[in-house]
C-alpha cells in the first residue's frame, strides 16, 4: 500500500486538530473514528492545498462561467470556468511538501514514492519492507543510500504463511492437477543406445511406456519434488537432437528427457537442468597382442627418436673416449683402422656392460661411470617394456595425437557431432568413417588396414554402453575431452529447471545415481579384460633427456679438461708450429702429429 511519513511531528498535530474539529462536528461520534485517518484523507488534504497555492500564484481572475446544457444530469447543468484551464496547469506544475510526502503529479497523476510491503494474516497486516522506484525492495527506507535497485526478498522481513509456517509452500508455485506437461521422448532408438532411452507404444491400449537409464533418472528426479507433477511421454519422432531442442522452446513440447548434451547453442534456446551424468570424448580401441607377433617387435620398446639419439651418444662416447685414451693408452693405438674398431667395439660393448678394454685416463673412468649409469636406465626401461610388449595385451594407439599420426581410419557415430571435433582437431576427413551402433564391433575387428577402423571416437556414456556387451576385447583409454554432459530440456525461464536441479543433486548424494547407474550399464569392474594392465606406447627420447643431458656434458667437460693439459704441456711446441708452418692445412697436421705423439709419462 502507499507509504507517507505517520511518524513526523506535523502529521501527529494534524492528526490532533482533525480528531478535535472532528469531534466538535460530530459530537455523537466515538473516539476512534474521530483519530481514523487514511491515505485518501491525507492525499486530499494535499490536494487542497495544491488547489489553494495554484490559485494563489495565479492571482485575480474573471468570475465568469461557461453555461453548458448539453447533459442530462445535474452535473451537466454546471457552469465551466473561463480561468479553469489556466487553474488546471497551474495544478499540474505544483509541487511541494505535503503531508502525504512530497506532492507533484505525473501525467496528471499524484506520484508516489514509496510503497510499503504488507504480510497480511487474517484481518491483520505486518510490514515486511518497503518498494520505492529508485531502491526497488529494501527492508527499510533510505533515501541517501547507493545501493543498486534490488527485485529480492531476501532483505525483506520475516513472512508468515498460512498455517503458521515461515517456509514458502512450494506446491503453489506449479499446478497440481490440470493439463499435464508433455515430455518429448525420441523415438525409434537404435537397439544398441535402448539402455539410455526407449519408449513403446502398445497397439491394443495405445497406451505409451518408456523405460531405460534417463527415464529411470527422470522419475527419480520427479519424485523428490515436494510437489505433484503430472507428465505424459510423447514420442518425438526420429529427429535430430538439435531439433528437438528447436521444439521445445517453440512450445511443441514441455520438455525433453533424452540423453541430450549440454552445448552452448543449444542452450540459446532452452535452459538445461544440471548434468545428471558426466560426459567426454574419448575412443574405444581393440585389446591385440600385434606387436608380440613382429619379428621386430624387440625395436618397438624405443621410438625412433631415442633410437637415433642413443645411437648418436654410443658414437659420441666412444670419440670422447678416444681423445681421452689415445695418448695414453696402448689399446688406443696403432693402425686407423685397429683404432677405429677399438672405439666401436668399446662403445657398443658398454650397451651390454661387456667392455674389457683398460682405461687408463681419471677423465676417462668418470666419463665412462656417467655413460654406463644412462646406459643401466636406459637398458632397464627398454627391458620393461620389450618384456610387456611380449606377454600383456596392447592397445594400438593411446592419445588422440597417436591416432591422428597413425594414418588408419577412425570410426564415429552417425550423425554425431565428435565428426566436427576431429576434423577441428585435424583429422583427415577421408580417414573418418560414419557407423551406426550395430557396426561397431565389425568394424573393430576388421581392423583399419582391412576397411574397418583402428578406433571409435565417442561420448563416454556410448562407449559404455559398447563395453558392457564387449568388454574382452576393448577398452577405452585414459585421454578424454570434457563436454558438457546429458541434462534435461526446458523452455526458457522454466522454474523446474531449478527444482529438478536440486532433485538431480540428492540423487547423486544419496547413491541413488549410482544404482540407477549399474542397473542400466552394468558394473566395469566385473570384465575381467578392464583389470588386466596395459602397455603404454614406446618409450620416447623425451622422458631420457635429462641423463642424455648429463652424460653429454660430462664427456665434453672431460675432453675440454684433457685438452687443456695437453696444449699446456705442448705449449712450447705448438708454438713452434704455428710460427713455422704458413698454411692452416699444415698447422692442422702438425698439430696432429702432436697430438698422435704417444705420452711417455703416462704411457703403459
Amino acid at each position: 500500500m502507499p507509504y507517507f511519513p505517520t511518524a513526523e511531528q506535523r502529521i501527529r498535530e494534524f492528526k490532533r486538530r482533525w480528531s478535535l474539529q472532528f469531534l466538535k462536528d460530530n459530537p455523537n461520534v466515538g473516539l476512534t473514528a474521530a483519530t481514523e485517518l487514511s491515505s485518501y484523507a491525507i492525499w486530499a488534504y494535499d490536494a487542497v492545498w495544491a488547489m489553494a497555492l495554484s490559485a494563489e500564484r495565479l492571482g485575480k481572475v474573471s468570475p465568469d462561467f461557461i453555461e453548458s446544457k448539453n447533459g442530462s444530469t445535474d452535473f451537466s447543468n454546471l457552469g465551466a470556468s473561463r480561468t479553469g484551464k489556466s487553474i488546471l496547469k497551474e495544478i499540474l506544475n505544483t509541487e511541494f511538501d505535503g503531508l502525504g510526502g512530497r506532492f507533484r503529479l505525473v501525467d496528471g497523476e499524484l506520484n508516489v514514492t514509496a510503497f510499503r510491503v504488507l504480510n497480511v494474516i487474517g484481518g491483520k497486516a505486518k510490514d515486511v519492507g518497503f518498494w520505492t522506484p529508485r531502491f526497488g525492495l529494501a527492508r527499510r527506507l533510505n533515501w541517501s543510500s547507493n545501493s543498486q535497485y534490488s527485485s529480492l526478498r531476501d532483505g525483506l522481513g520475516p513472512v508468515i504463511w498460512p498455517g503458521d509456517s515461515a517456509v514458502v509452500p512450494s506446491g503453489w508455485t506449479q499446478p497440481t492437477g490440470g493439463k499435464k506437461l508433455r515430455v518429448g521422448v525420441p523415438q525409434p532408438v537404435d537397439p544398441g543406445f535402448q539402455s539410455f532411452v526407449n519408449i513403446e507404444i502398445d497397439p491394443e491400449t495405445n497406451q505409451t511406456s518408456a523405460s531405460g537409464f534417463v527415464i529411470d533418472v527422470f522419475e527419480a528426479a520427479v519424485r523428490q519434488l515436494p510437489y505433484a507433477m503430472p507428465f505424459e511421454y510423447v514420442p518425438a519422432g526420429h529427429e535430430r537432437y538439435n531439433t528437438l531442442v528447436l521444439q521445445v522452446a517453440n512450445g511443441t513440447y514441455d520438455a525433453a528427457v533424452a540423453d541430450l548434451t549440454m552445448k552452448a547453442n543449444r542452450s540459446s534456446y532452452v535452459d538445461f537442468t544440471m548434468p545428471y551424468m558426466a560426459s567426454a570424448v574419448s575412443m574405444v580401441v581393440p585389446l591385440m597382442d600385434e606387436r608380440s607377433k613382429d619379428a621386430w617387435v624387440f625395436l618397438k620398446p624405443l621410438n625412433k627418436n631415442l633410437w637415433l639419439v642413443s645411437g648418436v651418444f654410443c658414437v659420441f662416447t666412444g670419440i670422447v673416449m678416444w681423445i681421452l685414451e689415445h695418448r695414453s693408452n696402448k689399446e688406443f693405438r696403432g693402425p686407423p683402422s685397429r683404432q677405429f674398431g677399438t672405439v666401436f667395439y668399446f662403445t657398443f660393448s658398454t650397451l651390454l656392460f661387456a667392455h674389457k678394454d683398460n682405461i687408463v685416463s681419471n677423465l676417462s673412468k668418470f666419463a665412462v661411470i656417467i655413460w654406463v649409469f644412462v646406459l643401466l636406465i636406459l637398458r632397464s626401461s627398454y627391458t620393461a617394456s620389450l618384456t610387456s610388449m611380449l606377454t600383456v595385451q596392447q592397445r594400438p594407439v593411446n592419445d588422440f595425437i597417436e591416432l591422428k599420426n597413425s594414418g588408419g581410419n577412425v570410426g564415429h557415430l552417425h550423425g554425431s557431432s565428435v565428426r566436427g571435433l576431429l576434423v577441428s582437431m585435424g583429422f583427415d576427413e577421408s580417414r573418418l568413417k560414419a557407423l551406426e551402433f550395430s557396426q561397431y564391433n565389425d568394424a573393430l575387428a576388421k581392423g583399419s588396414k582391412n576397411g574397418g577402423v583402428l578406433a571409435i571416437v565417442g561420448e563416454t556414456p556410448y562407449l559404455r554402453a559398447y563395453l558392457k556387451l564387449h568388454c574382452n576385447n576393448y577398452t577405452i583409454v585414459d585421454q578424454m575431452i570434457e563436454t558438457g554432459g546429458f541434462g534435461f530440456a526446458f523452455p526458457k525461464g522454466s522454474s523446474l529447471v531449478s527444482d529438478l536441479s536440486k532433485s538431480i543433486l540428492n540423487l547423486t548424494e544419496s547413491g541413488q545415481m549410482s544404482e540407477i547407474e549399474r542397473k542400466w550399464f552394468g558394473d566395469p569392474s566385473n570384465c575381467p579384460s578392464q583389470d588386466n594392465p596395459l602397455t603404454s606406447g614406446s618409450l620416447n627420447y623425451e622422458s631420457f633427456r635429462g641423463l642424455f643431458l648429463i652424460t653429454g656434458t660430462g664427456s665434453i667437460f672431460c675432453a675440454i679438461i684433457h685438452l687443456a693439459f695437453f696444449i699446456n704441456q705442448k705449449r712450447r711446441d705448438l708454438r713452434r708450429v704455428i710460427a713455422t708452418e704458413k698454411s692452416i692445412a699444415g698447422k692442422l697436421r702438425s698439430i696432429c702429429k702432436l697430438y698422435n705423439g704417444k705420452d711417455l709419462s703416462s704411457y703403459v
